[in-house]
């Protein structure tokens, strides 16, 4: 496997967004580790069974993230995050709109590594993490083909009761996946301002489905 591989597979695992699809409940206490674990279990099981998921079915792709990972993933603060500072100037229309554009971009370009899923396993590190921290980092190291590759998640507990916990970034190799995008981003706004930026990532969106097609 190679760093690029797993890079594009963390964050087809991570693009999760704003469609809300029905979810079996799990307990609102449960660890932030066993989370991760579960998820990760979850999904490459779920990648592993389909044969359309590995040939990078959109829409299956799409389902997938939706009803796997979005409900566990506060991408609203991911994008934001990736945004930066001019995300609190960009309307509510806007950031909808960055938001959907963002998630796009994540799945279109990421879905193809699904194909290279074969044996792959994740496993969870033990978590360093006071009883009350509002914020973790959950450490995993994926083991199948190659070297182990590390992956790690942070994540942080909604307010209210019930809430449980939701990832917000995620670093694949030492890289932290909102850094990266904020960079990009932010060359974008700075030329053209946040109008810009939904105008850049709707074209890259354009071109990717239209390659896909090719």
């Amino acid at each position: 496997m190679t760093r690029r591989f797993l890079t594009r597979l963390a964050c087809s695992f991570a693009a999760a967004a704003s469609l809300a699809l029905p979810l079996a409940v799990h307990a609102a206490d449960e660890a932030p580790d066993a989370l991760i674990k579960r998820l990760s279990d979850e999904t490459l099981s779920a990648i592993k069974a389909d044969p359309a998921l590995r040939g990078g079915d959109l829409t299956k792709v799409m389902a997938l993230v939706d009803s796997k990972i979005m409900p566990n993933v506060d991408f609203r603060r991911m994008t934001a995050a990736a945004v930066g500072p001019q995300w609190r100037q960009a309307s509510p229309e806007q950031q909808q709109k960055l938001q959907a554009e963002f998630k796009t971009l994540l799945v279109r370009t990421y879905s193809g590594a699904l194909s290279q899923v074969s044996d792959q396993t994740v496993n969870v590190k033990p978590l360093r993490a006071a009883a009350d921290d509002k914020e973790v980092v959950v450490r995993t190291e994926v083991t199948g083909r190659g070297d182990p590759i590390q992956l790690d998640y942070r994540l942080a507990q909604s307010p209210g009761d019930g809430a449980g916990w939701k990832i917000y970034n995620l670093n694949v190799l030492g890289v932290w996946l909102v850094e990266t995008y904020r960079s990009q981003f932010a060359q974008e706004i700075n030329s053209k301002g946040i109008d810009g930026l939904i105008a850049a990532l709707t074209s890259r969106n354009s071109a990717n489905q239209a390659a896909k097609k090719g």
